[in-house]
């Protein structure tokens, strides 16, 4: 499956930029790049486009002010340095709202929601390109990384990164990124968040105590709120 976007931004750094990390995603097709909304108008008007990504503030007309012209709308995710538009972008129902400067991993998980929506809207199922293919990319020492959902073991929250475990002898990756993130990129069918600093791949759980979790040898402590996820994972209470 291939999306069809554009990008909008009057700077042509940020443009460069965007482009760059759309040639990085699997499912993405960059039609055309635009300085202004009339470029985008005139890009919307010839051909059938599926996710613009735009700035907020651009000369003439802002991205706001472009959404709420058009009556056909794709789906759009807005960029911009100031976290103060973020509720009047959400309130025109964009798929994401992205601040600069943008992190690669954050642009991955925008765009995986767009296809998760896209898929949605078009009757193909929940899971997102990535899940059905059976992996995921994270980006590791400015390269992206392509990572098998069955090699994942656990991932550790460390403040600002997460370490993820794998089942290969090498080192585990670490990734500028959160938990949540993770966890909210990662498919519930196969992962499961245990704790605020955990998240363990479901088939690599050989038992379960009242407050742990064990992998082998290894013993991870399950939080008091995510108990329940737990009880319905084992169909009993622990």
């Amino acid at each position: 499956m291939t999306l069809k976007c554009i990008a909008v931004d009057d700077e042509p750094l940020a443009l460069q930029l965007l482009e760059d990390y759309v040639d990085k995603v699997p499912y993405l097709q960059l039609v055309a790049t635009c300085s202004d909304a009339f470029e985008a108008t005139a890009v919307l008007q010839q051909q059938e486009i599926d996710l613009v990504f735009i700035d907020i503030q651009m000369p003439g007309l802002t991205g706001i002010q472009f959404i709420q012209s058009l009556t056909h709308k794709p789906m759009f995710i807005l960029i911009t340095a100031y976290e103060k538009f973020a509720l009047e972008g959400y309130t025109l129902n964009v798929v994401d709202y992205l601040l600069k400067p943008i992190a690669l991993t954050r642009f991955m998980q925008a765009c995986n929601k767009a296809l998760e929506l896209y898929q949605l809207k078009h009757g193909q199922g929940q899971a997102p390109a990535q899940e059905a293919a059976g992996y995921f990319f994270v980006n590791v020492d400015y390269s992206l990384v392509k990572v098998m959902y069955q090699d994942v073991v656990w991932i550790e929250g460390l403040r600002d990164y997460v370490k993820i475990h794998l089942k290969s002898p090498a080192k585990p990756l670490m990734v500028r990124s959160t938990v949540k993130n993770m966890e909210e990129e990662l498919p519930a069918s196969k992962f499961l968040r245990i704790h605020k600093s955990y998240v363990v791949a479901i088939d690599s759980i050989s038992s379960i105590r009242k407050n742990s979790i064990f992998i082998g040898d290894m013993e991870l402590p399950v939080g008091e709120t995510y108990r329940d996820s737990i009880a319905q994972l084992t169909k009993r209470n622990i």
